[in-house]
């Protein structure tokens, strides 16, 4: 069981990261793009959501590790860690709304519900 969520979680992974980013400022809508348009809409959407099940945890020491940068080792040792686990479950509810609903075009077109939209990107 282990073996298989691991290899799951390698395959979201490689697929997030082959997935083509979408343009946040145009205006396309369903009944003005491409059936492939689309298409690609829904997969980048239900890729997307699924790495962010998949990866949603490690927002907990990039958390930690913004607020060391930002905000100096006090705040490292007690706000990060609730930023972190803040996040974790922010990011891990998005990935589930965006596969619940990748059937749909919300919102924009197929856009993430978060920015950005994994949690390996700079904010």
């Amino acid at each position: 069981m282990q073996k298989r969520f691991v290899c799951l979680t390698i395959l979201a992974l490689a697929l997030a990261l082959t997935v083509e980013k979408g343009h946040a400022s145009d205006s396309r809508t369903v009944d003005t793009a491409s059936a492939q348009e689309v298409v690609d809409g829904m997969a980048n959407k239900l890729v997307r959501g699924v790495a962010n099940i998949a990866t949603g945890w490690l927002e907990f020491p990039k958390q930690i590790y913004l607020t060391c940068k930002e905000e100096g080792a006090v705040k490292c040792l007690t706000v990060g860690p609730v930023k972190g686990i803040g996040m974790t479950l922010v990011r891990t509810a998005s990935g589930v709304g965006e596969t619940a609903t990748f059937f749909l075009a919300y919102p924009g077109f197929y856009d993430p519900f978060l920015d950005p939209a994994y949690p390996w990107q700079k904010e």
